[in-house]
């Protein structure tokens, strides 16, 4: 069993940050990837930002210069620090590792951007 537990999910108004944790726990050996996706109603889910094993990211052309995705290996831990948040932002925003025999999900954290 792989588990990966998120939080830090929440609403905020425009212009706010937030920072989005997920641990995961569990049967794991090698984490080839992290990263953090997000879905909004209706729309399909799209890949926010990803972390390679070697420590290369990438981010979506919409949140590039915003986010920011970090780890800490010692606990199996990846963030999500979201800056200068946008109401387009708003979506639910799962986790996900990439291990050499699958990959595993967390279970999603709300992340609302209103005034």
């Amino acid at each position: 069993q792989v588990q990966l537990v998120e939080s830090g999910g929440g609403l905020v108004q425009p212009g706010g940050s937030l920072r989005l944790s997920c641990a995961a726990s569990g049967s794991i050996f090698s984490i080839n990837g992290m990263g953090w996706y997000r879905q909004a109603p209706g729309k399909q889910r799209e890949l926010v930002a990803a972390i390679r094993r070697g420590g290369s990211t990438n981010y979506a052309d919409s949140v590039k210069g915003r986010f920011t995705i970090s780890r800490d290996n010692t606990k199996n831990t990846v963030y999500l620090q979201m800056n200068s948040l946008k109401p387009e932002d708003t979506a639910v925003y799962y986790c996900n590792i990439l291990l050499s025999w699958g990959d595993y999900w967390g279970q999603g954290t709300q992340v609302t951007v209103s005034s």
